[in-house]
């Protein structure tokens, strides 16, 4: 999130009108994030999330705003998006698609431990089960196509080791990507982008999950490697935290078992995840774009993460065993 789209109070009074959600008393500009605009929206009937969207197309977001609503009709707690009198989801202001969802109770949880991220397990467990009958497609946009077609744009900024191992990877997820076991991965629209302050807790127990935006099929194990990436690690070294990762495969598992084509191919997915990010963060802070909140990631914390998994590609594969 970020502010690329400067919104005035009688702008976005005109669609909270439009809603029926009451006067707006405060509109503050959010800060994080690097995708799209975003403002809390203060009423007096509540408090809600104004969302721009500065890359997606009006043709492309009902896929996100349709999903976040079949997740929430099946006890997920996403912030389903407020529909006009016409039962419209999506607007237009600033010549932008604009959304507005309720703002979740809570806060984000920047340093979890054990108990955080066993509900975080269990909530991605419930949630790739709740999405297999969600019959809209839409690939992961940020996926294995995205990777191939920018990672040329980033390698003239790179060093030698660096881009060695970028091209090295890059080629043997598209090695991956063409064999019969990855394949047969079970595979369903997913978040693709559950980071920790994408996910509210409320007296220490899981409130929401937001930010939908990233979303597409892919493969469960792919979007298990994106959380892992995040809430399982050292950030100092890029391992991952062997209680954290233990608590949170137990709880994925318990509510939905892995299939052995899974568990085998889990540490090439983790590394897939690291890669993904890896490059988006290299593509932010190399060739970034104007916005008046924006501050670009770190490239190096997903540097050091693949790194990592390639260095050690079996110890999630340890900790799988200890948590079946």
């Amino acid at each position: 999130m970020a502010v690329y789209t400067e919104v005035s109070v009688p702008q976005a009074q005109a669609l909270i009108d439009q809603l029926g959600l009451g006067k707006v008393l405060s509109l503050q500009g959010i800060q994080g994030g690097i995708e799209n605009t975003n403002y809390f929206v203060t009423t007096d009937s509540g408090e809600y999330v104004l969302t721009l969207f500065e890359r997606l197309t009006a043709e492309q977001l009902p896929f996100y705003l349709q999903l976040t609503r079949h997740l929430a009709q099946r006890g997920i707690p996403a912030p389903a998006p407020y529909a006009d009198a016409s039962g419209h989801l999506l607007f237009t202001l600033q010549d932008k698609p604009a959304v507005v969802v309720d703002k979740l109770p809570g806060k984000s949880e920047l340093e979890p431990g054990v108990a955080h991220c066993s509900q975080v397990g269990e909530l991605l467990a419930r949630m790739h089960l709740a999405a297999q009958d969600f019959t809209l497609h839409q690939p992961n946009l940020r996926g294995l196509h995205w990777w191939n077609a920018t990672a040329p744009q980033v390698l003239p900024h790179l060093g030698t080791a660096q881009r060695a191992m970028l091209e090295d990877e890059l080629a043997h997820q598209n090695a991956l990507a063409a064999s019969t076991a990855y394949g047969a991965l079970p595979r369903s629209a997913v978040h693709a982008d559950l980071f920790r302050d994408n996910v509210m807790f409320e007296h220490a127990r899981l409130s929401g999950v937001f930010d939908f935006y990233f979303a597409g099929v892919d493969t469960w194990m792919f979007d298990l490697g994106v959380v892992l990436n995040d809430w399982c690690i050292d950030r100092q070294s890029g391992a991952l935290e062997p209680l954290r990762a233990s608590a949170l495969l137990a709880a994925y598992q318990q509510k939905r078992p892995m299939l052995p084509v899974e568990r085998r191919l889990l540490p090439d997915l983790l590394r897939a995840a690291a890669l993904r990010f890896w490059i988006s963060r290299l593509w932010d802070f190399y060739l970034p774009r104007e916005a008046a909140m924006l501050v670009p990631h770190d490239p190096t914390h997903f540097e050091r993460i693949l790194q990592d998994r390639r260095r050690a590609p079996h110890a999630v594969s340890a900790l799988l065993d200890a948590a079946h």
